[in-house]
C-alpha cells in the first residue's frame, strides 16, 4: 500500500510517499506526477521517500524517469538514499561529460 500526499511550499511542488512504492502504486504515482506536472508547470517537483519501505523494478524506473525529467528526490536513510543514488547516477554522469 501506498499513501500519497501533496502540497506547495516555497515555489515547489511536493508529493510525499509513504508506504512500498510497487505494484499498482507505481502507476499511481506516474499519474499524480504527469498531473502534478501539468497543473503546476514551471514549479520544480519533489518527491519526498522519507517513509518509504521499498521500491519495486517498476518504481525504479518510474524513480529514474522523474529524475531525467527534472523530479527532485529527498530520501534518508541508508536504502532509500541508496535508490536515489543508483538512479541519480547514470544521468549525472551523462551531464558531466
Amino acid at each position: 500500500m501506498l499513501r500519497i500526499t501533496s502540497d506547495t511550499a516555497g515555489g515547489e511542488y511536493r508529493i510525499k510517499l509513504e508506504g512500498c512504492l510497487s505494484g499498482p502504486w507505481v502507476a499511481e504515482l506516474g499519474a499524480c506526477w504527469i498531473a502534478a506536472a501539468i497543473a503546476h508547470a514551471g514549479r520544480r517537483i519533489r518527491v519526498d521517500l522519507a517513509d518509504v519501505c521499498h521500491v519495486d523494478r517498476q518504481g525504479r524506473e518510474l524513480m529514474s524517469l522523474m529524475y531525467r525529467a527534472g523530479v527532485r528526490f529527498a530520501a534518508k536513510g541508508f536504502v532509500m538514499t541508496e535508490v536515489v543514488r543508483e538512479i541519480s547516477a547514470p544521468v549525472d554522469r551523462r551531464r558531466r561529460n
